[in-house]
């Protein structure tokens, strides 16, 4: 019994030993892998910061597209009668992650929006552009979309991918009374807000009595006003988006490199202190080693 203790004896440090190696292993592999997560998050950052400095450069000249489109419906007071029921919402969004809430924000708004329409009485259709806004309303919305525009966000918007999202609309054959374009307005570098705008059908802005103080305004001229404007305000909001985008995924990445930098201080503290605990295990055990000899 005895013999059969002193060997248990003998090799309990062993195992204390080997256990604190595997942690000192753990923490080299964890610190490793978070200071090559910080590499990946300041390359990012340096990237968002390119695209967001041209994205502010050329929203200045966008925003003049914005304010004129809906210079004819703020002038003659355009709105949709009560009794029009078909009400359109268009989210607009991007493919890509990684940038804080801006695609949730933009999904919060529009559950809100479809909840008090529908309430309301009114049929609600809801055209995404961007995949997030799909994969974010895909599950309980699902139900409520007529269009998806994917590949939105890889590059910076121009005035032919809202020419194209606009002709897709109007030619898939809903005919809706009125409706918002649902984006997030770009106010500084750590800030934006969730922004929407109002679209109206070619029959609410022929149907409007505010109109007359307009001459003599043709229906083709009328009709190719109505589907212009349409692309500028998408315009305008894909650049918007675009900008706001850009520069909460650089605050995003800002942020985790920050986190990163503080975990790998407290890691490598963790693996000093660990470290010296092995060795003054280990000096202790040599030390009382030589002493039991003696």
């Amino acid at each position: 019994m005895f013999a059969r203790g002193a060997a248990v004896a003998l090799y309990q440090p062993q195992w204390g030993q080997v256990r604190n190696m595997a942690t000192l292993k753990d923490i080299t592999r964890r610190l490793k892998s978070i200071k090559n997560i910080q590499k990946i998050t300041k390359s990012m950052k340096m990237v968002s910061a390119a695209k967001y400095a041209r994205a502010e450069r050329e929203l200045k000249p966008a925003r003049v597209y914005g304010t004129g489109a809906l210079a004819l419906y703020e002038k003659a007071e355009i709105k949709a009668p009560e009794d029009k029921k078909k009400h359109l919402l268009i989210g607009v969004s991007s493919d890509r992650g990684l940038c804080g809430a801006i695609h949730t924000s933009i999904a919060k708004t529009l559950k809100n929006e479809i909840t008090n329409l529908s309430n309301a009485g009114k049929e609600v259709m809801v055209v995404g552009v961007g995949d997030k806004i799909r994969s974010l309303l895909q599950r309980t919305h699902s139900n409520y979309f007529l269009l998806t525009f994917k590949e939105v966000g890889r590059r910076p918007p121009s005035f032919g991918d809202a020419s194209i999202i606009a002709l897709e609309l109007l030619n898939s054959g809903y005919e809706f009374d009125e409706g918002s374009v649902i984006y997030n307005r770009f106010r500084s570098v750590i800030s934006y807000k969730t922004d929407e705008k109002p679209i109206f059908s070619l029959e609410t802005v022929a149907g409007s009595e505010s109109l007359s103080i307009y001459d003599d305004i043709d229906a083709d001229v009328l009709r190719n006003y109505q589907e212009f404007t349409l692309a500028n305000i998408l315009y305008y909001s894909l650049k918007e988006s675009t900008t706001s985008e850009q520069s909460a995924r650089m605050t995003a990445m800002d942020n985790a490199s920050k986190n990163a930098s503080e975990m790998i201080d407290k890691l490598t503290l963790t693996f000093n202190r660990t470290r010296q605990a092995v060795i003054t295990k280990e000096l202790i055990e040599i030390i009382s080693g030589a002493a039991a000899l003696d």
